[in-house]
């Protein structure tokens, strides 16, 4: 399995300690604003499981994130194949953290080294990167990565009910040529 380090941060996987941090975190409202609703325990547990499954067999995934100054557990990033049922394909880019984790960058720097590995080590042609379309937020972040957005892709998520948080915005970024 890949670790990744940036100047501050530690892309790695995952670990026993890190299951009540990651639970507290998919148990909070903010946190999960933009999904259709909160985790239990047993649901972020199964969640963390899979996350390192996923890295174990194929080395890379959804990467727990500490911050390397002082080890704490601050959320995840990482890539993962799209899902089955949606209108694209590809790999696609992600993040959650902690709410005492916004605001200082790390969600831009882990994201980047998420989108660099998989351009030079598993030489993607083009990452992208899915949100609600009301998360501003994690838009931000996307196009601090270099990511852009055509209002042609978006989509309504089939894995979401009807309401504000069904429909989608895609952000692509393409591989530099070398």
């Amino acid at each position: 399995m890949s670790e990744l380090r940036t100047d501050r941060l530690l892309l790695r996987g995952w670990r026993k300690s890190d299951l009540a941090p990651w639970a507290a975190m998919n148990a909070d409202p903010e946190v999960r604003e933009y999904f259709p609703g909160v985790l239990t325990k047993e649901q972020s547990e199964a969640s963390a499981a899979r996350f390192q499954a996923d890295l174990d067999e194929r080395g890379w995934g959804w990467w727990a994130v500490e911050v390397r100054a002082t080890g704490e557990f601050i959320g995840f990033t990482g890539l993962d194949p799209v899902e089955e049922g949606m209108p694209f394909s590809g790999v696609e880019a992600g993040w959650r953290l902690a709410r005492t984790a916004w605001g200082h960058g790390y969600a831009t720097e882990a994201g980047r080294a998420a989108v660099d590995f998989g351009f030079e080590r598993l030489g993607l042609a083009e990452v992208l990167a899915v949100t609600t379309a009301t998360n501003l937020r994690s838009q931000a972040v996307m196009r601090r990565l270099g990511m852009t957005r055509d209002p042609a892709d978006d989509f309504d998520d089939p894995d979401v009910p009807e309401g504000p948080l069904r429909r989608s915005v895609v952000f692509r970024l393409a591989a530099r040529a070398s």
